[in-house]
């Protein structure tokens, strides 16, 4: 285990260096604590961390896809700088952005970039300025699924579109056997769960379904879900543990919530292989996203059709949101500082011991220089 570790850091590092990859997994308990562990990473780390005039309390919430990244970061930053403490509640990108928009904390982590009413409702908050977005970490969603029998499944957009509409209703549908020759599908209702709370993943899985099946799926992607039936839950761990407990369950999340037993559906692309879920396989698809935004602002547009061998179609990016100008003056230095660390080599590099993948170089660069300009 300490061997993969040490090969996931070197990966890590390799990536600032080389790559454009970017890559993700997902979220774990509730509550960000300061809990250092002395162990002596952190103390290797807290020595390169410029804490500056940093102090008090920094309040932050929103995506559940970034927690473990979060909770990484916060180690080891409080390690340095013990005079804060940050506390990020991972509520859901929507609940996020409607914290920060309404002035209850410092930043906001979303798995979608601010809408132009977000962004307009930021300006209450933002004097003289508004909420940007600031790309960290990105990668895949994993559609998991609990089919006794079935270890390994094959499906394309169009049979998931229909799944998630409830248009396809049992495992052994003409549809899903054509796509997995030889397998023993069960005479099985199908148990669609999404998620019951507004959600960057929603958003994301919706945007995948839309491009890459326009004709199958005829609602719009968003935050919230649109279609009718199937079932929700709360939060992706809340998806994720209706799909481990109940037979013929499927639902969407990030790639880490499959790590307890759940097994997850290789996607059928244009490619010549079906593509699993994978970091690796991730990286590749977002590998080609780029920065739209205007001004400061670098939402990324991401490409939910790759045609490439191994690139894993349904993939997301968390952003930190924060304000270009008119952030508040008790929480902007520890705001900054925390950011830079997020932001900085080794903030990146943390992130293959949290399960996920540094942002491109080109990306994190321009991240660097909006953090430094934060008022």
């Amino acid at each position: 285990m300490k061997l993969q570790r040490m090969n996931r850091r070197a990966l890590a590092l390799g990536a600032l260096a080389v790559t454009g990859a970017l890559a993700l997994t997902a979220c774990g308990s509730d509550e960000t604590g300061g809990d250092n562990g002395g162990d002596a990473s952190a103390t290797a780390q807290a020595g390169n961390i410029d804490c500056g005039d940093a102090k008090g309390q920094l309040q932050a919430s929103g995506s559940s896809a970034q927690k473990n990244a979060i909770d990484a970061w916060v180690k080891q930053y409080t390690a340095a700088c013990k005079d804060v403490q940050i506390n990020y509640n991972p509520t859901g990108s929507g609940a996020g952005i409607t914290a920060f928009t309404q002035g209850q904390t410092a930043f906001a982590g979303s798995d979608s970039a601010l809408k132009p009413d977000e962004v307009e409702a930021s300006k209450k908050v933002c004097t003289d300025g508004q909420g940007i977005d600031l790309p960290m970490v990105g990668g895949p969603i994993a559609v998991g699924f609990n089919v006794p029998g079935v270890d390994t499944l094959t499906l394309d957009a169009s049979t998931l579109a229909k799944i998630f509409d409830n248009k396809i209703t049992k495992w052994n549908d003409p549809a899903i056997a054509k796509l997995n020759s030889g397998a023993d599908l069960p005479d099985l209702k199908i148990q669609a769960f999404h998620r019951s709370d507004e959600s960057g993943t929603t958003d994301n899985f919706t945007k995948y379904l839309k491009a890459a099946a326009p004709k199958d799926w005829k609602y719009e992607p968003g935050k919230s879900w649109e279609a009718e039936g199937g079932q929700s839950a709360q939060g992706s761990s809340g998806v994720a543990q209706q799909v481990k407990q109940t037979n013929g369950a499927i639902s969407y999340f990030e790639l880490s919530y499959a790590a307890d037993g759940i097994k997850t559906v290789d996607i059928k692309t244009e490619a010549t292989e079906p593509v699993k879920a994978t970091i690796e396989n991730a990286t590749a698809a977002i590998g080609a996203a780029k920065v739209v935004g205007t001004g400061k602002d670098l939402a990324l547009e991401l490409d939910y059709t790759p045609s490439a061998e191994g690139a894993y179609p349904i993939v997301l990016v968390t952003y930190e949101i924060v304000c270009d100008k008119g952030n508040k003056a008790d929480t902007l230095p520890a705001t900054k500082s925390f950011l830079n660390y997020v932001a900085s080599e080794d903030g990146q590099a943390q992130l293959a011991d949290a399960g996920y993948a540094p942002m491109p170089t080109e990306i994190i660069t321009k991240v660097r220089e909006t953090i430094a300009g934060l008022s």
